[in-house]
C-alpha cells in the first residue's frame, strides 16, 4: 500500500515536495520510501508512473466553487463547502480566489486530470489542517521531524525543507485516508479534501 504526496507549489519555477510512503508487513509502521523536490508536472507523473501509488495527495485546490465558471471568475462564490467547514472549525487557510492561489488552483486541476486520466486515484489534502489537527505547529520543523521520526521509526533524518515536510503529512494522510482512518469534507459534486480524523 503506497501514498505518493505532493506539496504542490504555483509555478514549476518553484519547489515542489514529493514523499512516497508505504505500510511495513505489520501493517502499523510506516516506511519512509522516498522523499525530496520536482519542479515539472512531467516529472510528478513520471513519480507516479515509477512507484504506481494507491493514492496521490496533493496539496492544492482540485476544484472550483459551485456556481463559478472558472477560477478567474470574479463573480462567483469565492469559498467551496470543504473551505467552509475548515473555517468553522477555525482552520486557517488561503481561499482558493485569492492572488497566487489562482495559479495554483489551475496547475493542480490540471495535474489531477492528467493522473485521474492515467488512472490514479487523487485526492486533496492540505497539510496545514493535518498540523492543526495532530496538534503539529505548521512550521515548527524540529515537531514535525520528530513527528516523522515517530512514525517511521527512523532514528536519524536528513534535513528536509518545509515542502517536503509538507510532503510527508500529505503522504501521511493519503495513507490513513487508504486505512479508513481519515475525514472526507465537502460537497461530492463540488470537490472533497481530506483531513486526518482528530
Amino acid at each position: 500500500m503506497l501514498s505518493l504526496g505532493i506539496d504542490l507549489a504555483g509555478s514549476k519555477v518553484r519547489d515542489s515536495g514529493y514523499c512516497v510512503l508505504g505500510l511495513k508487513k505489520d501493517k502499523k509502521s510506516i516506511q519512509l520510501i522516498s522523499i525530496g523536490i520536482l519542479h515539472d508536472d512531467k516529472e510528478i507523473i513520471k513519480l507516479a508512473d515509477k512507484y504506481e501509488p494507491n493514492i496521490i495527495a496533493i496539496d492544492a485546490p482540485l476544484s472550483i466553487p459551485l456556481g463559478r465558471r472558472d477560477i478567474d471568475d470574479k463573480k462567483g462564490p469565492h469559498f467551496r463547502t470543504c473551505d467552509i467547514e475548515l473555517r468553522k472549525r477555525k482552520i486557517k487557510f488561503f481561499p482558493i480566489t485569492l492572488g497566487p492561489m489562482r495559479m495554483l488552483t489551475k496547475r493542480g486541476i490540471r495535474l489531477k486530470s492528467i493522473l485521474r486520466l492515467k488512472g490514479f486515484n487523487t485526492i486533496e489534502v492540505f497539510p496545514g489542517a493535518s498540523y492543526d489537527i495532530l496538534d503539529i505547529e505548521r512550521k515548527n520543523k524540529d515537531m514535525i521531524r520528530n513527528w516523522i521520526k515517530q512514525l517511521t521509526g527512523k532514528k536519524r533524518l536528513k534535513m528536509m525543507t518545509q515542502d517536503e515536510l509538507d510532503a510527508f503529512a500529505c503522504a501521511y494522510t493519503g495513507l490513513i485516508y487508504l486505512r479508513g482512518k481519515a475525514e472526507v469534507i465537502g460537497n461530492p459534486e463540488e470537490g472533497l479534501m481530506i483531513i486526518p480524523k482528530k
